[in-house]
């Protein structure tokens, strides 16, 4: 059975953007291969221990019999995570910026994964060339020109890990403006940050019926 794995990491459980274009392209997906199993980690709704990635790192080197309960609980714990992902056929990413940073839960999830010796820089890469979708939000808007060019520590660090280090096949979905509605002074771009949502929503449908393809292809081939 193709497994598909989702990451959420929204604070907000209503009017989250991420949330809802990751579920458009889950759904077209599902749509047209009901049968893929759907593994779930949402780590804003239930964050990893703040103690996880400094124990399992300090734990690692250790022989297992000289490590301490939360060294063996935290590499316990990034083994299964590490197999959450090793596991999966393609992956759903959805995370927001905040503060201008990736959120701190992200960041601790992926510090965990990273004592997992197939995750690390130097790692096996077992999600080598496998297709994944990082589903990105952004309340303002930050590209070049604009008065908070450059802003954005989240894009490319995230693109790194998983493109890059994870060498994952990876496609991102941005959204910008997601919060223009909330602010009267940024009423002239309201009709553009619904069109940018609009787009997210189609390119996302899109991707999950394609991918969708992809994946029978693959289980057939």
């Amino acid at each position: 059975m193709t497994t598909i794995f989702r990451l959420d990491a929204s604070i907000r459980d209503e009017g989250s953007v991420t949330r809802a274009v990751a579920t458009s392209l889950e759904s077209a997906l599902l749509a047209d291969a009901p049968d893929t199993k759907v593994l779930r980690r949402d780590i804003a709704r239930d964050p990893l221990p703040s103690t996880a990635w400094a124990n399992a790192l300090r734990g690692f080197p250790i022989p297992v019999d000289e490590r301490t309960a939360g060294q063996r609980e935290a590499l316990a714990l990034a083994t299964e995570l590490g197999d959450e992902l090793a596991q999966a056929d393609a992956f759903i990413f959805a995370i927001p910026m905040y503060n201008f940073g990736i959120p701190p839960h992200v960041k601790a999830w992926i510090d965990v994964l990273m004592t997992d010796p197939r995750l690390s820089p130097r790692g096996t890469k077992p999600m080598a060339g496998k297709p994944a979708y990082l589903v990105l939000a952004r309340g303002g808007t930050y590209g070049a020109g604009t008065p908070r060019e450059g802003w954005d520590h989240a894009t490319e660090w995230l693109k790194l890990i998983l493109g890059t280090i994870w060498s994952l096949d990876l496609t991102v979905i941005e959204t910008e403006l997601t919060v223009a509605h909330l602010n009267p002074a940024l009423a002239d771009v309201h009709e553009l940050a619904a069109q940018n949502l609009e787009r997210s929503h189609a390119a996302a449908t899109e991707h999950g019926t394609a991918l969708a393809e992809r994946l029978k292809e693959a289980e057939a081939a």
